[in-house]
């Protein structure tokens, strides 16, 4: 029985990088988890030994590191993704795709010129991915938790005989909330576009009268869609983080909607994309829950 070699990557991953701008006062700074995958040419390491071809996963770190202290590109993670997805193809013989993924941890400004705290509300990311011709670039957030105690309902689904949950015309829906959204272009004020996306997703969230998570998360892109026309879509992943009224009667306790029981598991798990009608494929892979 013969066998080949099948789709194959390699890259360094979870590079931590702290930049601080010492040269403006106040401080600035910047903190980023960066993890590099490259691919191409890559069949002689495989069948035979031969390393020829391949780019050491720590060259791959010191690069990031060095281009960390360019100011032009470390700022925002889609422009610093887009300078290293690049490079690794442009000028790395022979590799012929790349794809840089970034986390940003947000950091607010104490009181001081130089001491911060991390603002831990959500972890910023973007995806840039690139084949020696075409830059795709794909901004999101993660554990963006959000909820609403009320204007959420859930009922007239389908039931069989192992249906035991109940209708309720008032609930709380609460989330931890994955979201992607892939540009047109990449000519793009990525800080701008970013904080509009954001504040497009939250209101939204807070002002629509809900009867589904579906029903919200299909709100929301079309709010984002419609904030950012150069958006092509965007994709959620909405784990539903349930709160159950607590059972009070037992202790003769009135519980008037008010009293829950946070529940981390098992979860609905709520994925959905919603496209700008005119938009392609990205013919990028997309795993649900992971994204791009």
């Amino acid at each position: 029985m013969g066998v080949k070699l099948g789709y194959n990557q390699y890259g360094k991953a979870e590079n931590r990088v702290v930049r601080v701008f010492r040269d403006s006062d106040p401080h600035e700074i910047v903190d980023y988890n960066v993890s590099v995958a490259l691919s191409g040419g890559q069949e002689a390491p495989h069948l035979t030994g031969d390393n020829a071809p391949t780019l050491p996963t720590d060259t791959q770190k010191n690069t990031v590191y060095a281009f960390a202290a360019e100011d032009d590109v470390v700022t925002q993670p889609e422009s610093f993704g887009i300078r290293l997805a690049r490079h690794f193809v442009d000028n790395t013989e022979p590799i012929t795709f790349s794809r840089v993924g970034l986390e940003m941890y947000p950091w607010t400004r104490l009181d001081n010129p130089h001491a911060f705290v991390r603002d831990g509300r959500y972890v910023r990311t973007a995806t840039v991915t690139y084949d020696g011709t075409t830059t795709w670039v794909v901004s999101g957030l993660k554990d963006l938790i959000i909820l609403k105690s009320t204007d959420s309902e859930f009922w007239g689904y389908y039931q069989d005989k192992y249906t035991t949950l109940q209708p309720t015309n008032d609930r709380i829906m609460a989330t931890s909330l994955t979201a992607q959204w892939r540009h047109d272009d990449t000519d793009v004020d990525w800080g701008k576009s970013y904080d509009a996306v954001v504040e497009a997703m939250l209101n939204s969230f807070a002002g629509h009268h809900s009867l589904a998570l579906q029903h919200t998360l299909y709100d929301m892109g079309t709010a984002v869609i419609n904030a950012q026309p150069g958006i092509a879509e965007i994709r959620f992943s909405a784990p539903n983080k349930h709160h159950f009224i607590y059972d009070l009667d037992r202790f003769d306790i009135e519980n008037n909607n008010e009293v829950f029981h946070a529940d981390d598991r098992p979860y609905g798990l709520i994925e959905a994309t919603v496209c700008r009608d005119d938009a392609g494929d990205s013919g990028l892979a997309f795993d649900p829950g992971q994204g791009w």
